[in-house]
């Protein structure tokens, strides 16, 4: 269990990243949900020991994240949003300095393990491939890769979908859904359905605040019945915005679908629908805003 108190972090241009963040993260998959500039990297950092928090606290079982580094970083996996790597060195060969750097010092030790986590991530085929020749999703799998040597406790991939197409993308969260079978994992993201497909808790933050925490079924649940839709003239947007509560607006063979939340019938036209995830994220980011106009 990851439990984050009051956690907040002003930069020293005056931005405020996150402002008095709760949550309780149990281990299996977790989705944190914001949009880009939502406060979510910050987050991570901070979690990752990248960064000093401001105030509050974080606990990771019996370990004080926020003071005591050392050990939050002997059980922790990182991939973060922009992971670079030597593209003229193998996998295999990177994969093993980055397990030396880890502590396996032994060179037998060493090998088992590297061997392991590229079966694990199914690169094994291709250990010998230099990295710079590495599709974005093999990247990404060699990011996980090197993310679990030391089998932490914790394992932090910030934005590691972006980019994918749509058969790297699946084959990539396959193998964070089986990650997430053991330990805590925390996928920050701003796709929707990355956490509808894998995540049974989530948080939703937005301008460093956590709008709405917990099952995103329970999500969905909440605005049951309260979805509507129909597919309008673009010239009808302005108007529909001002009168109603629009949660999204997407071209469906050129023409706005548009998504609206409502306790009844918001008018000729509109059909009722099953709310999703989306729905519930838009939702949120809607009321903030409201709020905080």
């Amino acid at each position: 269990m990851l439990n984050i108190q009051n956690l907040s972090k002003t930069y020293a241009n005056g931005v405020q990243a996150l402002k008095s963040v709760n949550l309780n993260i149990p281990k299996g998959m977790f989705g944190l949900l914001g949009p880009n500039g939502a406060g979510k990297s910050s987050l991570m950092r901070t979690l990752a020991t990248l960064q000093e928090a401001d105030s509050g606290s974080a606990q990771l079982d019996e370990i004080d994240v926020l003071k005591d580094k050392d050990a939050v970083r002997r059980v922790l996996g990182y991939l973060p949003q922009d992971f670079g790597v030597y593209p003229k060195v193998s996998a295999e060969d990177l994969l093993d300095h980055f397990a030396a750097l880890k502590g396996f010092v032994q060179s037998g030790e060493r090998k088992q393990v590297v061997e392991a986590l590229l079966n694990q991530v199914n690169l094994w085929a291709v250990r010998k491939q230099k990295l710079g020749g590495f599709s974005g999703g093999m990247r990404q799998r060699f990011g996980i890769a090197q993310a679990l040597i030391g089998s932490p406790r914790l394992v932090i991939v910030d934005e590691p979908t972006a980019g994918l197409d749509p058969e790297e993308r699946n084959r990539f969260l396959n193998l964070l859904g089986e990650i997430g079978e053991q330990v805590v994992v925390i996928l920050s993201t701003h796709i929707v359905e990355d956490v509808t497909d894998l995540c049974p808790q989530m948080a939703i933050i937005n301008q460093g605040e956590v709008l709405l925490s917990g099952e995103p079924l329970e999500a969905i649940r909440s605005v049951e019945g309260r979805v509507w839709r129909k597919t309008v003239a673009k010239d009808q947007l302005d108007v529909l915005r001002a009168q109603m509560k629009v949660l999204s607006t997407r071209l469906v063979g050129g023409r706005p679908v548009v998504h609206v939340m409502a306790d009844s019938n918001p008018g000729e036209g509109f059909e009722p629908i099953s709310a999703g995830l989306e729905d519930v994220y838009f939702g949120e980011l809607s009321r903030h805003r409201a709020k905080a106009a």
